[in-house]
């Protein structure tokens, strides 16, 4: 069979146990670094798996067939497709790029979405603060039937969020740019559904991809839709938000607390003036890690499925950039 290039970006420790890992599980497979391999060999080349490579040694492989991403996120890759020269470009755009679709991740970011979603439904910053004033006062709250969740993105991240806060009780929305249909959720769809949507929230829970169309999607006009009050959490990717104007209608009392745990730059400079706002939760992008036990294991199938039947995972739409 053809090698198979692991091209990364990874500290070192990382490389190896991700490497074993994927050996131990193609046992039938050469898995070869790009300093292992030869110019013959990467003529050979059908598949990459990658984690934040530099896609200028992507381009040295002529006949990549597809590439298979560690993570679920590729908004960078794509990216970085584009950056090069269009030759290059070109090259790659015939390229199938393959991102991670673990259900391990999917439980993982549920299980982050009802935590935080729990943590502002009953009002946990707010006894925070309290403790911090040594004031003694017990907050009311409403039943959670009457609590609207709403959910944006609809893919395996959204839908599994949405499964789990529905189970917990709370009214769920969602919405994506195409019409879906998830059971007990009420579901809006494209750009005119949006702002009926966020004026029926109470709590707003991003989910969505990073795109060309969702960059600053939550801006100050959208976040005006939401009702005085409401809440904000982002798992998604920071410059979907418009910060400065999410800070904003924070201060002025229109929104009530939002819990950030992606930014535009990562890690969030010690200087930041996120870290001491009253009114914001910084997490440190850590949602939804992936456990690569779960996503080696899909890795691996999905080539061991290649191999038997020329079949390659849904890929990505580039021009979607998810």
């Amino acid at each position: 069979m053809t090698p198979i290039v692991f091209l990364h970006s990874l500290a070192p420790q990382d490389q190896q146990r991700w490497l074993t890992r994927l050996k131990q599980l193609l046992p039938n497979e050469s898995i070869l670094l790009i300093d292992e391999i030869s110019e013959l060999q990467a003529q050979q080349v059908e598949i990459a798996i990658v984690a934040n490579p530099d896609p200028e040694q992507l381009a040295k492989f002529s006949n990549l067939v597809w590439i298979h991403s560690l993570w679920a996120g590729v908004e960078a890759l794509v990216d970085s497709f584009n950056s090069l020269e269009s030759a290059q470009a070109g090259q790659l755009q015939q390229v199938k790029l393959v991102r991670l679709i673990d259900p391990q991740l999917a439980q993982t970011m549920a299980e982050a979405a009802l935590t935080w979603v729990l943590y502002l439904y009953r009002n946990i910053p707010e006894y925070a603060a309290q403790q911090r004033e040594r004031i003694w006062r017990a907050l009311p709250y409403e039943p959670i039937a009457t609590i609207r969740v709403s959910v944006l993105g609809a893919g395996e991240l959204g839908r599994a969020a949405c499964r789990v806060l529905s189970a917990q009780g709370f009214k769920v929305n969602c919405w994506s740019r195409s019409e879906k249909n998830i059971p007990g959720v009420t579901h809006f769809s494209g750009l005119q559904q949006l702002p009926s949507m966020l004026q029926q929230t109470d709590i707003l829970l991003c989910l969505l991809p990073l795109t060309p169309d969702t960059q600053h999607l939550l801006n100050k006009q959208t976040l005006l839709n939401l009702p005085a009050g409401a809440k904000l959490i982002n798992f998604a990717r920071g410059a979907i938000v418009e910060l400065d104007s999410l800070i904003e209608l924070l201060d002025v009392g229109h929104l009530n607390y939002a819990v950030l745990d992606v930014f535009e730059r990562e890690p969030l400079p010690a200087a930041s003036n996120l870290w001491q706002h009253p009114k914001i939760a910084v997490l440190p992008h850590i949602s939804a890690t992936t456990n690569l036990q779960s996503a080696a294991k899909v890795v691996a199938e999905n080539i061991e499925r290649y191999r038997r039947t020329a079949a390659i995972p849904e890929a990505v739409d580039l021009t979607r950039g998810y």
